[in-house]
């Protein structure tokens, strides 16, 4: 056995904070929850995130800003965004200015391999292969359908202006288009069972190595879509409503200790048609919106259940002790209402019903199409303000279950410690390469130059964690910011602020005691003007250090119509990739 951890990673895509039951969700997950009881297993409550998927998952890979590396947006937006096109960290994927962590681990000694979704690039010569993975299985764009069904666009004359990375499903395995998936293919199911058949094949030789193994699941990004057996535990758990499950989860979280008893929650925030309340809708609209959050909890329920298979492959190779886990969301519940918003109302919903069924007992089954919408998305990110695509709380904030490994166990509690510790996710490299006696090559990798990281170890800390400082790992001096979307934040110390565009927020910035009020309900910059011109000073300074190009305001250029939706109008896969290059299934019917 490898005398150095193994590490396991395992990200949730769009999972809210309160999801799982270690952080007081009412869905199924004994086997993430088991993470944090074992073996000084931790749950930190003040992991930071970006509010999108691709930005964080590029700052998880590199251990610097997102918009260091070439993800300084969601590349979706970027192709509507003329204020961001060409500008450098824009690129829309994972630029040779910055080394991975496979392939600094790989060189490391390290065998690595990851299943799921990669979002950091379709090409070939940008995918999982590219960037020091020795096997991988992985879906390339930012979302798809979990089954292996796609419209049959055979008959139509002209293109559906619809969200066609969500339904063209590109997979790779090391390097290669895959033309077909099998025909029982379920996305949690399937990137499970890849690692395990990695984790099997592995020789002689291989075994010999320590292990880095990505599993990062494309659940439970919407379209909303599970088992049946999955969704029908949950099956009239959600018929009170979302503002009746958001009560309870943050009941839920004062009783574990995760919140303060005295923490003022923000708001539901809800615009235009997203105001409609639980009780104004018609009783067959209800019982459609509850049967979506069954299936989100399906999803999240199958997900955990795989997670339990590969911990039971671990467990039984003899590797499970000797590796360090981590579980995390990459940002915010999905928030989004499509429904709700005017200028894409009738392309989507028409193609929706053209193409999908929606009918309720249908909802969750490979040919529907649904998402839960900001109330349900609100009842996960509480106490913390809006959602996904927002750099507030609500957007940033996210659950961290951290199993180490036990010979590096020492003074460590029990388990189901609680971290109140301010860290973020580009910490999370130096610590691999820390725990792994491994030194971060900048500024030079390869022949080509590269940016250092901006994270920091936690080595240290993990060895015996300060389980009551905030500042135990960055100090009350360190300032970080956010961006996304055009929404800003910074914060350093107790204090952060945060612009919020319209018409979610006031578009100006505001300044909150994060520790108070990690709701950021109170903005206090009028009682305190010094703090709040050194933040905004700070976020000068950070804007300029990695190319944020600028908050909603300072955009312009029709940039806005880039941000009213993540996936609206995304373009064909084939605008990336090439038609010469797009295997035959992805192929459009149509030019």
């Amino acid at each position: 056995m490898p005398d150095r951890p193994n590490f396991f990673i395992i990200v949730a895509d769009d999972l809210g904070y309160s999801d799982i039951g270690s952080y007081g969700g009412e869905i199924y997950t004994p086997n993430i929850d088991s993470l944090a009881s074992d073996n000084g297993g931790q749950r930190f409550t003040s992991f930071h995130v970006a509010a999108a998927c691709s930005p964080t998952r590029a700052m998880l890979m590199t251990g610097t800003d997102h918009h260091l590396t070439g993800l300084g947006q969601l590349a979706e937006m970027v192709r509507n965004s003329p204020a961001h096109q060409g500008k450098p960290g824009h690129e829309g994927y994972l630029t040779d200015r910055v080394a991975a962590m496979p392939e600094l681990l790989r060189d490391g000694g390290y065998y690595t391999m990851m299943a799921g979704k990669w979002h950091l690039g379709l090409k070939p010569e940008y995918g999982p292969k590219a960037r020091g993975f020795d096997r991988s299985f992985s879906l390339l764009p930012g979302c798809a359908n979990h089954y292996a069904f796609e419209p049959d666009y055979e008959k139509v004359e002209e293109p559906p202006r619809f969200f066609e990375t969500a339904v063209t499903a590109l997979h790779a395995e090391d390097g290669q288009y895959i033309n077909k998936l099998p025909e029982d293919f379920y996305s949690s199911d399937a990137f499970a069972s890849k690692l395990i058949q990695y984790l099997d094949e592995r020789s002689v030789e291989e075994k010999e190595k320590p292990l880095f193994a990505y599993l990062p699941f494309s659940a439970p990004h919407w379209p909303l879509q599970a088992p049946k057996e999955s969704m029908d535990k949950y099956r009239g758990m959600y018929d009170d409503g979302p503002d009746a499950l958001r009560l309870r989860r943050l009941h839920r979280l004062k009783e574990l200790g995760l919140l303060d008893p005295n923490i003022v929650p923000h708001e539901i925030v809800a615009v235009g048609r997203e105001q409609g309340h639980w009780n104004t809708l018609t009783d067959y609209e209800r019982a459609k919106s509850a049967r979506s959050m069954e299936a989100y909890a399906g999803m999240v329920d199958r997900m955990d259940h795989n997670i339990g298979r590969i911990l039971d492959s671990l467990k039984a190779s003899g590797e499970y002790d000797n590796t360090y886990i981590l579980f995390m969301s990459d940002n915010g519940a999905e928030g989004a209402s499509y429904e709700a918003r005017d200028m894409i109302r009738e392309d989507i919903l028409t193609h929706i019903a053209k193409y999908y069924d929606n009918s309720l007992d249908n909802i969750g089954r490979a040919n529907s199409f649904v998402w839960y919408g900001n109330r349900w998305a609100q009842a996960a990110t509480a106490p913390s303000r809006l959602y996904k695509m927002f750099s507030t709380q609500g957007g940033c904030h996210v659950p961290l279950v951290v199993k180490p490994a036990v010979q590096q166990k020492n003074d460590r509690p029990s388990g189901n410690a609680i971290i109140p510790a301010f860290c973020t996710v580009q910490d999370i490299l130096p610590t691999l390469l820390d725990l792994a006696g491994l030194q971060h090559p900048a500024p030079n990798y390869r022949g080509r130059e590269i940016l250092p990281m901006r994270g920091k170890s936690w080595k240290d800390f993990l060895s015996s964690p300060s389980i009551d400082d905030v500042f135990a790992i960055h100090g009350p001096d360190h300032a970080t910011g956010f961006e996304c979307a055009g929404s800003g934040a910074l914060r350093r110390g107790r204090y952060k602020i945060t612009y919020v565009p319209a018409p979610h927020g006031p578009q100006r910035w505001e300044l909150f005691d994060i520790e108070d009020d990690p709701g950021e309900t109170k903005d206090i910059s009028a009682q305190q003007p010094e703090e709040f011109e050194a933040l905004l000073k700070l976020w000068e300074e950070y804007k300029n250090e990695v190319g944020v190009v600028g908050v909603r305001e300072e955009l312009g250029d029709g940039s806005e119509n880039a941000f009213k939706d993540d996936f609206e109008d995304v373009g064909r896969v084939t605008r990336w990739i090439g038609k010469e290059d797009v295997p035959e299934h992805v192929k459009p019917k149509f030019w």
